[in-house]
């Protein structure tokens, strides 16, 4: 079992949250990192919370933030606030379609974004961090 492999059965719980088995998972969690990447494409942790806030879903990412329980998301409400741009890289990356790669991080983003929040607050580098630096947030959890 790979890096992100453990990354993902430790944020999910799950040995194989897609179902699919093989890499896909890697895939997701490293699409998801992606995504989180403040040096990429993604705009880091707190570009995240803000376009949710924007989006009028503030409440639910303010519960994946909090020490409480993380309300869900559905495919359609996390498409609305990601835009089909970024959707499409994910899709991509990931091999699926937009829908399902919509439903696939729906699942996932929750919990990593609560794991890398576990007091509640944004880390320090929520707005600089990279790659390695998220990868190993996560895998202090």
């Amino acid at each position: 079992m790979g890096l992100l492999d453990s990354v993902v059965g430790m944020v999910t719980g799950q040995s194989d949250p897609m179902g699919q088995g093989g890499g896909n998972h890697a895939a997701l969690i490293a699409a998801v990192v992606s995504m989180l990447n403040a040096n990429g494409s993604g705009g880091g942790l707190a570009d995240l919370i803000a376009r949710f806030e924007q989006g009028g879903l503030g409440s639910v990412i303010g519960s994946w933030v909090s020490t409480g329980h993380n309300l869900p998301i559905s495919a359609e409400q996390l498409q609305s606030v990601l835009g089909s741009g970024q959707l499409a890289q994910v899709a991509e990356q990931l091999g699926l379609s937009h829908g399902e790669a919509a439903a696939q991080l729906s699942r996932v983003l929750p919990q990593v974004v609560d794991h890398l929040t576990p007091n509640g607050q944004l880390p320090a580098d929520a707005e600089g961090g990279d790659i390695g630096s998220l990868i190993g947030s996560l895998l202090r959890r």
